[in-house]
């Protein structure tokens, strides 16, 4: 039985050629300076947990028509949504396709709060997603375990590795192949997905990692996806299944 769990395991995430090898897959908070590290560590300086705690109130506030709460039917979150932000972007198999955990929380509002979608970026979802996700701290990212997310997974790589824009680069350029160099005097991570929601100093906000793939893709001087477009899921599954068993750190800090 366990050797036949290894085998699905290693179907379920390829290794791409000239990828980065596991044991020098290193979080973005290992190339931030000791100031920036600081505050993503204290609970009581990071930024991001603002919206935690916003998080956790909407958590409890009844919604829609149904007048129920996400804590009505999932309890407490510190053990219902443990590990849940970890197996993110999952398979849907009522939609045939993986979702973010934006759109699962927007899902649960459709169907079984009778509620409106909440708009992406906007406050109330990014808290919702940053407190589901700070459940998750420091356990190690799971996904891929669905075989059914194979193909999409597929399609996030050559995602990650099509040239597009003006600037003719893919997300490898920069990401695989030049790693720890600098970049207009700030350094280039491995773009490792463990903290999102993420608070940047640059935005002085949480956002998500669908702004930070945007955010990368009009660098390039290409028209980005819209939120919620298949393809930034898809990028996203990818990222994911690369930094498998990596620390989640959500909500990090970045600059």
């Amino acid at each position: 039985m366990k050797r036949a769990v290894i085998i699905a395991m290693l179907t379920l995430a390829p290794v791409y050629a000239g990828e980065i090898a596991p044991s020098e897959r290193r979080s973005g908070y290992d190339f931030m300076a000791a100031d920036t590290k600081a505050m993503q560590d204290d609970d009581t300086a990071n930024p991001g947990m603002l919206w935690v705690l916003d998080g956790e109130a909407l958590w409890k506030q009844k919604q829609g028509t149904a007048g129920k709460a996400c804590a009505d039917c999932h309890g407490d979150a510190a053990a219902s949504m443990k590990g849940v932000a970890a197996r993110y972007p999952a398979f849907d198999k009522t939609l045939g396709r993986p979702v973010s955990l934006d759109q699962r929380i927007n899902l649960c509002r459709a169907d079984h709060q009778q509620a409106e979608p909440l708009a992406y970026e906007s406050h109330d979802l990014l808290a919702l997603n940053a407190y589901v996700a700070a459940q998750s701290k420091g356990m190690p990212i799971a996904v891929g375990d669905d075989p059914e997310l194979k193909p999409f997974v597929e399609k996030g790589h050559e995602l990650f590795m099509q040239r597009q824009g003006q600037l003719n680069l893919a997300c490898v350029n920069c990401h695989d192949d030049n790693w720890e160099k600098k970049l207009a005097g700030s350094p280039i991570t491995q773009g490792q997905p463990t903290g999102y929601p993420t608070y940047r100093l640059e935005w002085q906000t949480v956002g998500s990692i669908e702004r930070r793939m945007r955010g990368c893709i009009t660098g390039v001087r290409a028209k980005p996806y819209d939120f919620g477009a298949p393809e930034l899921v898809e990028l996203e599954l990818y990222l994911m299944m690369r930094a498998r068993d990596m620390a989640m750190e959500a909500p990090a800090v970045r600059p």
